[in-house]
């Protein structure tokens, strides 16, 4: 079984080939460029230097959201292009479950922190039984604070990771009480290598969707949608 894997959730383009339980290739970059440039021509570097047809893939796993809403675009219209054009299903794989499955097999809670601004955080809350990922706390739009105080209640280690990290780590470290520690920087952004190897775990379970069915899951309005309402209420 061969799945690409996309992910422009965040500042992250990254974009990976695994077939079975070989990741083929993997393409990351986290350096002042938009998605829009990176995803097709990184996409194209891979398949070429693995020799991959895509006409054989099986499915096209994407980072489903939440995260940026205009990367969230990029991504899905490139997921949603390819699928069309290949005819290929899509495995949409919650952003927040595939930063967790950089850290499989960890022996503690796993928590990835996304910023999503205005001390809000996309975030949940994870565990491995091996490599298998459990779900404590789904992924979310809350504040720093409600995660921080369900980790504390949990009385248990932690490990947090995503770009949330450096935004927030002044708060845990005045606040949990927890033993805490962070990913390294190999492993504490998104990569599609774990976006194709989850996606490669839904598939074989029948969760996939048409091309034509896919839209990201944003969890929030946007700070326009935002904006207008609050324009509404004033009114």
């Amino acid at each position: 079984m061969k799945i690409l894997g996309l992910d422009s959730s965040g500042l992250v383009a990254s974009v990976a080939i695994i077939c079975d339980d070989t990741l083929l290739g993997e393409y990351t970059i986290n350096y002042k460029k938009t998605h829009s440039q990176t995803l097709l021509p990184m996409l194209e570097e891979v398949a070429k230097m693995t020799e991959l047809d895509l006409k054989t893939i099986d499915a096209i796993a994407i980072a489903g959201g939440p995260g940026s809403f205009t990367g969230l675009r990029i991504g899905s219209a490139t997921a949603k292009g390819l699928g069309l054009a290949l005819d290929k299903p899509i495995v949409s794989v919650p952003t927040v479950e595939a930063l967790a499955y950089n850290l499989a097999g960890h022996r503690d809670f796993v928590c990835p922190l996304m910023d999503a601004r205005r001390n809000q955080t996309y975030t949940g809350l994870y565990a491995f039984d091996g490599n298998a990922l459990q779900v404590i706390k789904g992924q979310c739009a809350v504040g720093i604070d409600e995660i921080v105080s369900e980790i504390n209640g949990g009385n248990a280690p932690v490990v947090f990771l995503g770009d949330g990290v450096p935004v927030f780590a002044e708060y845990i470290r005045e606040h949990c009480t927890v033993p805490y520690s962070y990913a390294p920087a190999h492993l504490n952004k998104q990569r599609a290598g774990a976006v194709a190897a989850l996606g490669m775990l839904y598939f074989s379970q029948g969760t996939y969707e048409t091309a034509e069915r896919h839209k990201p899951e944003y969890l929030r309005l946007s700070q326009a949608e935002r904006e207008r309402n609050e324009r509404k209420g004033d009114s």
